[in-house]
């Protein structure tokens, strides 16, 4: 059987090599095992049969069953036609119609032949219509087998090469009539029992073809949970795999760096929040593990303090520390912060990015090797090869979604043992989402802000009364303070009718003649870049005119306006990081969405969210289920085959946990793996790693 699930796609009945080329191009399908996991996106109820008199236009799809009377064809005009089919069901009359080159196919179709049309009905001229519809001959369909009919998505091209949603039915009906064994079983019989779940074969049927919904319901459960349970296996075994196998440095000496800074040099006492996560971090470090710890924190919560805090535990204890940033903007403003905290205390912070050359970049170089430099700030630069070490202990990753997995696992070769690794976000994850993307690392969250933070007070304007938004900027302005001003493109372009950059910095050049102005984007010279920042940064410009390039990383205490124009184009995430540029100071700040009068209602449910919290992990719940997970990173971080083809991060939450509980009860029972009774989800598991290489162990 497992023969069958791997072979090649173009042997089923109804593909062939035409078919398979389209399937590869258009849906990835290249094994029998892909074409079955092309689940259905609905399933509409053709048990019944309707009579037309029982129609009415705001019903979704039907089917009703008769014969054609007769045909009607007119023509258009320039090639135009239109056919149309007077149906019977022996009491009313509906009409079939088929417009332009979709008349061809009712050249089949036979006056007083008994036929079933399924569609959706309309009224047009006093009479219910059914445009383009779905028609069988009565004699080859068996009404008791109808049950549920699948619908798949299907692209356009597909459906110009006559590869529609009815044509995958079909091929796949054809597929399961040839598989006669049952298909091999993924879960044990104590699972399956104890989670109450059909089997893997009758799941895979039922999931394409269902004779009840409650058919589907239980076919989905039963797939979403394996999909999600051999994640949450995959990454828990890795988790209790570098618990076991990887051994850390044990950092236990508290000394003069940290206890100095603490004591000398905090800016301000750390809130109870900051306290209990350093608590963690330090238990880690001196647990005799290698740590693989993410630090979660909203906007201004103070984790560059606490990550400095680290790092000077690691020096204390004769080690080297490297914090890795994902821009050159983000590391010089990390380098700029330590230094500016640490003052004149005997540690040596440095700087290595790709614009660091000549000699400064051999003298750091040398450096590293020769362990005078105790903490290195950087981009990915610091992973190249020639950038060695003498003794890493600690690597912290800011914004470690931006690093790819790959250049991650480069760190390991800088130690003689894995370095302890804390990894910081000011994205806000969700639960679930965490659970699956970094699933192997214990979390620490700082869920409060420093003393005398506001909250941003936020307001979605309309674009066409500019003149308010310029009145509070010019307000903000005459009391001391400066603004932000974000568009979403550099230039203009012809299939967009945005804002853009370009424009309105000559807007608000005009608007504010008075002031100065910075402009910054990506296209920009990193030196030019840095120079325009620094300029809005020492309070030499009002107004800081923006791409998202500030997103992360720019933190002036002074601006106390955030104006996004184009709202409506950003994520709430990326809404909620821009906001956070702001209310870095003492000072009411003020964040104003602009968006054009005319929106979408998920637009408008995204601005209602933005003006009702400032809450990050509230608002990545929205954003979650208003956008769908995208991309998980955590499949392929863990090693895992496959991405996942039915289950929903977003709505599944419920099952999430269970999957994860499940996977939980069986580390625990079996830690090396090596049960009977596991065997199958040991084999099946391996089966689906793309490779044998532990991403999961990198964090």
């Amino acid at each position: 059987m497992t023969d069958i699930w791997n072979q090649d796609v173009q042997y089923v009945p109804g593909v062939g090599p035409a078919r398979k080329k389209l399937l590869m191009n258009e849906r990835d399908i290249h094994t029998v095992g892909d074409l079955l996991e092309y689940f259905p996106y609905k399933h509409v109820d053709r048990s019944r049969i309707y009579a037309i008199r029982e129609l009415n236009s705001d019903m979704p799809f039907v089917q009703i069953k008769g014969r054609i009377l007769s045909f009607e064809q007119f023509d258009k005009g320039r090639g135009k036609q239109r056919m149309v089919a007077h149906f019977t069901d022996g009491v009313a009359v509906a009409d079939l119609v088929w417009f332009g080159r979709a008349v061809h196919l009712t050249r089949d179709l036979n006056i007083n032949d008994e036929y079933i049309v399924f569609g959706r009905p309309t009224i047009f001229g006093g009479r219910y219509q059914f445009a383009h519809p779905e028609i069988e001959r009565a004699a080859d369909m068996k009404l008791s087998e109808m049950g549920m009919q699948p619908y798949y998505i299907t692209s356009e091209r597909m459906k110009k090469a006559g590869v529609t949603s009815r044509t995958i039915e079909k091929i796949i009906k054809n597929l399961f009539a040839r598989i006669t064994e049952p298909l091999p079983e993924t879960l044990p019989e104590f699972i399956i029992r104890r989670m109450d779940l059909p089997s893997r074969d009758e799941a895979f049927r039922k999931i394409h073809y269902p004779l009840t919904a409650d058919d589907t319901r239980r076919a989905r459960l039963r797939l979403k949970f394996e999909e999600l349970f051999y994640v949450q296996l995959n990454i828990l075994r890795y988790a209790g795999d570098r618990r076991r196998k990887y051994k850390g440095y044990i950092f236990t000496h508290i000394g003069a760096a940290f206890n100095t800074f603490y004591h000398d040099f905090l800016p301000f006492n750390l809130t109870e929040a900051q306290k209990r996560v350093v608590r963690e971090i330090r238990t880690d470090m001196r647990s005799g593990q290698q740590m693989n710890r993410l630090l979660q924190g909203d906007v201004g919560s103070g984790k560059t303090l606490v990550a400095l805090l680290s790092m000077l535990i690691a020096v204390d204890n004769g080690y080297q520390a490297c914090l890795m940033a994902p821009t050159e903007i983000l590391a010089e403003q990390h380098l700029r912060t330590l230094r500016d905290l640490m003052k004149d205390m005997p540690v040596r912070v440095e700087l290595l990015t790709g614009i660091v050359r000549g000699r400064k970049r051999t003298e750091i170089l040398d450096s590293l090797i020769d362990g005078s430099i105790h903490i290195l700030v950087g981009t990915h630069a610091v992973i190249e090869e020639n950038v060695q070490f003498l003794k890493l202990g600690l690597v912290i990753i800011d914004e470690q979604h931006r690093f790819g997995v790959a250049q991650r696992a480069k760190l390991w070769s800088k130690s003689l043992y894995p370095p302890h690794v804390l990894v910081m976000t000011a994205t806000p994850i969700p639960r679930t989402l965490a659970m699956t993307i970094y699933g192997d690392l214990d979390v620490s969250i700082i869920d409060e802000l420093p003393p005398g933070r506001k909250p941003v007070a936020t307001i979605h304007q309309y674009d066409n009364h500019p003149s308010t938004i310029f009145q509070g900027i010019r307000e903000q302005i005459r009391r001391g303070r400066q603004v932000y001003v974000v568009y979403p493109l550099i230039r203009e372009s012809e299939k967009t009718d945005l804002k853009n950059l370009e424009e309105g910095y000559e807007m608000l050049r005009q608007q504010f003649a008075e002031y100065k102005l910075s402009k910054v984007h990506g296209q920009m010279k990193p030196k030019e870049k840095d120079e325009e920042m620094q300029r809005f940064a020492a309070g030499e410009t009002h107004i800081l005119v923006s791409t998202t390039v500030i997103e992360v990383g720019v933190n002036v205490p002074n601006a106390s306006v955030m104006v996004i124009f184009e709202a409506q184009r950003f994520g709430l995430s990326q809404l909620h990081q821009l906001r956070g540029r702001v209310g870095r100071g003492a000072e009411q700040s003020y964040c104003i969405l602009v968006t054009p009068p005319k929106l979408s209602e998920d637009t408008r449910k995204r601005m209602d969210i933005m003006c009702q919290t400032t809450d990050g992990f509230e608002i990545a719940e929205a954003d979650l289920k208003l956008r769908g997970p995208g991309d998980l990173e955590g499949t392929a971080q863990s090693g895992m085959a496959f991405t996942l083809k039915i289950a929903d991060i977003a709505r599944d939450g419920q099952l999430v946990q269970l999957a994860r509980d499940e996977a939980r009860r069986i580390i625990d029972e079996d830690p090396d793996c090596n049960k009977a009774e596991n065997a199958l989800l040991w084999q099946h598991l391996d089966s689906l790693r793309k490779t044998q290489t532990n991403w999961g162990a990198i964090s």
